[in-house]
């Protein structure tokens, strides 16, 4: 039902919406259905304001779990998804993702590479936010893996600010090569400032370095607040 939902919005917003915002933010409703629903799933976003409502910009996270997906449909702003091109071909999430002209990628697959480089810099200059998980691949262990170029490479070359979101709590909620949600989740998203590559001289390699140890101390500090408790705490809510 939700799929036929979408494909009648496309249907009749194509023609006005050339860039899919009413799409995608259906498909944000159609995500966080899973947390509205069930009472064992909680999602906090912090700093949603910093991120734009037209405007290019390249949004990177880190990434622990297929979970992460459902989580960052919350932020409610329009963006197309980078993603492994197998989940594409998913009955109805699979289609929803053409429909809403995310952008495939194969990993390991150099064509496939600068294929989704061209589709992400035609995005970009039609003034269209994309989402990229620069580590490649979710952490097995929750700890944040190296960083690739592709997405500060973008944010370099379009001349657009990166803005980094940090993920918290979804690492158990769908392990690496696990096929089962847990049935508790507490997941938390905070988006930080904007960052201007223009800051970094053209340096792709030295703005990937500061944006992924910015993201690393921020995630420390996210779970630090967990630990103590905080992060329930609607009064220590920033952004």
């Amino acid at each position: 039902m939700l799929f036929l939902g979408a494909l009648l919005l496309w249907a009749l917003t194509r023609p006005f919406d050339a860039n899919g915002r009413a799409l995608h933010l259906y498909s944000c409703f159609w995500a966080q259905l899973y947390f509205y629903l069930n009472p064992g799933w909680h999602l906090r976003v912090e700093g949603r304001e910093r991120l734009p409502w037209k405007g290019a910009a390249v949004l990177v996270s880190n990434h622990e779990s297929l979970g992460d997906i459902l989580v960052l449909f919350g932020l409610y702003r329009p963006f197309k998804w980078v993603s492994k091109a197998e989940n594409f071909k998913l009955p109805l999430i699979g289609w929803n993702m053409r429909l809403n002209r995310y952008v495939p990628l194969i990993r390991g697959d150099r064509e496939s590479v600068l294929q989704m480089m061209a589709r992400c810099e035609r995005w970009l200059s039609r003034g269209v936010p994309i989402l990229m998980f620069p580590e490649g691949t979710r952490s097995r262990d929750g700890k944040m893996k190296a960083f690739k170029d592709g997405a500060f490479t973008l944010s370099v070359q379009q001349r657009c600010p990166i803005i980094p979101i940090v993920l918290t709590g979804t690492a158990l909620t769908v392990p690496k090569h696990a096929r089962v949600f847990q049935q508790a989740v507490h997941a938390r998203v905070r988006v930080l400032e904007p960052i201007d590559p223009a800051d970094f001289a053209g340096d792709v390699h030295a703005l990937r370095d500061h944006v992924r140890d910015l993201m690393v101390r921020e995630k420390a500090r996210m779970e630090a607040e967990r630990s103590a408790g905080r992060d329930r705490d609607p009064r220590a809510a920033r952004g």
